[in-house]
Parts: C-alpha cells; sequence; structure tokens
C-alpha cells in the first residue's frame, strides 16, 4: 500500500541561488547537490494539499491543508542511472496529526503553525497567497499569474524545480531514508508579479538568515495534479558517487 495519496494544487515555487556548502551539512547520506546551469537552488514552495488519504484512509479534518516548505535539489546514483529528488529544511502545515505521522515514520522536519490561503480570480489574472504564522506575526507568500496553462518546457529551469521524483531524509551520516513520488508532468502559469513577506532566521534557522535580503531568481506557479508518496527506503552506508562543486 502507498503511504499517501492527495492532489497537489497550485504550487508557487520560489526559487533562490544559493552556495552549495551552506547545504552540506543536510546532505543525506548517498546524495549530492543537484544543480543547473551551474547554479545551486533552495526553493519555497507554498501549496494546498487536496483530497487527502494516508494508508488508503481519509483522517477526519486531514483532508485539505496547506504546506509551505523549504527544499534544495539533490541526485542518487543507482543502477546505472541518476534519481533526481529533494531534499526538505522544514514543512510546514496546519495540521498535528500530519506533523505526527511524517515526523515517526518518515523522521522528517514537519512543524505545526497556523495557516491560510486565499485565491483570487479575475477576467484575466489569478492571484495565489499563502501565510503562516509563528509568535504574533503573518508570514506571507503571494503570486499572480495569468490565467492560461502552458507546458513546461523540456530542459528548462520550470522543469528542473517541478521534476524531481524522489524525497530524501538524513537519518544519521550513514543512514538516509529514500521514498519515490509519482505523479504527471505538471503546467504552468505565467508569473506576473510576486511576493515574499517572512522571517527567514525565524523559520529556517541562521543558515538561512542571507534570504532575507535576496530576491529569487525565478517564480514559478504549477497547476499540479494527483500524487502519490510511496513507503519508504532506507539506504544505509551509500556513498555518493562524486562531488560537483568544490
Amino acid at each position: 500500500m502507498n503511504f499517501l495519496k492527495a492532489e497537489w494544487k497550485n504550487l508557487a515555487l520560489f526559487n533562490y541561488e544559493v552556495d552549495a556548502k551552506i547545504l552540506e551539512k543536510y546532505l543525506p547520506a548517498g546524495t549530492e547537490i543537484d544543480i543547473w546551469n551551474n547554479k545551486c537552488y533552495v526553493s519555497l514552495v507554498g501549496f494546498m494539499f487536496q483530497n487527502t488519504k494516508v494508508l488508503g484512509l481519509k483522517v477526519p479534518f486531514h483532508v485539505d491543508f496547506e504546506e509551505v516548505n523549504l527544499r534544495f535539489y539533490v541526485k542518487r546514483f543507482e543502477n546505472g542511472e541518476w534519481k533526481r529528488g529533494v531534499v526538505f529544511i522544514k514543512e510546514i502545515v496546519p495540521k498535528k496529526a500530519i506533523t505526527f505521522i511524517a515526523n515517526t515514520l518518515y523522521q522528517e522536519h514537519y512543524e505545526t503553525q497556523k495557516m491560510r490561503h486565499e485565491i483570487h480570480e479575475n477576467e484575466n489574472t489569478n492571484t495565489f497567497i499563502y501565510q503562516w504564522k509563528n509568535d504574533k506575526e503573518w508570514n506571507t507568500i503571494e503570486i499572480e499569474t495569468k490565467k492560461d496553462l502552458s507546458q513546461i518546457e523540456i530542459d528548462s529551469e520550470a522543469e528542473f524545480i517541478t521534476e524531481h521524483y524522489f524525497g530524501y531524509t538524513k537519518i544519521d551520516e550513514k543512514t538516509t531514508f529514500e521514498y519515490e513520488v509519482t505523479h504527471p508532468r505538471w503546467e504552468q502559469m505565467k508569473v506576473l508579479n510576486h511576493r515574499v513577506d517572512i522571517d527567514f532566521e525565524k523559520n529556517y534557522g541562521s543558515d538561512f538568515t542571507f534570504l532575507q535580503t535576496q530576491k529569487p531568481i525565478s517564480v514559478f506557479l504549477a497547476k499540479g495534479s494527483k500524487i502519490t508518496v510511496k513507503n519508504k527506503r532506507k539506504l544505509q552506508s551509500v556513498p555518493a558517487k562524486q562531488k560537483l562543486y568544490a
């Protein structure tokens, strides 16, 4: 049985170029940093979980909810091919049961906060807003888009950001959890405007304080789709094939 089935909808992706060295301590054993056009990325991502089932069951009051995460991109060489995946620095959701299950079973880095979202549609544009509250302050990410959908081009930056089909979790220096995420290729909406109003240090720690004054190098809105998260697999003492950065 799959661990989770759901729909991921209206994914707002804010992408920052960073020095790969700051991510080394978060890197799971057996993986290495994945780069695109000589750039190392972290992404701030907000989206909706809808029609969520955990182990085949809908958990009352845990079917539709927001998530905001900070992630970076990795790859792992196995059986003659590269697997491309993501590693989460933190995932914020408004549901304590989701946090408990993910942190207990997958040893992920979920955190429960009060959250809300808005979608505004008019004749020509859509606006997507995701917010979460820590202490007394609301954090906000917002994207305004055109309404038309378009394909994400092969070998594009948007494809690199959206087409990673594995999740990796660092358990210790020698142990990694791997899980597969399946979904069709996504379509995107052209981004017209965006806004990021969050406290990076309060949310993600001092390693990411510098993002407070850094602008994203790209912003995308992916429409999303049905997804499946498969059961985890433990990888132990698996060295990375090589490093791609000094």
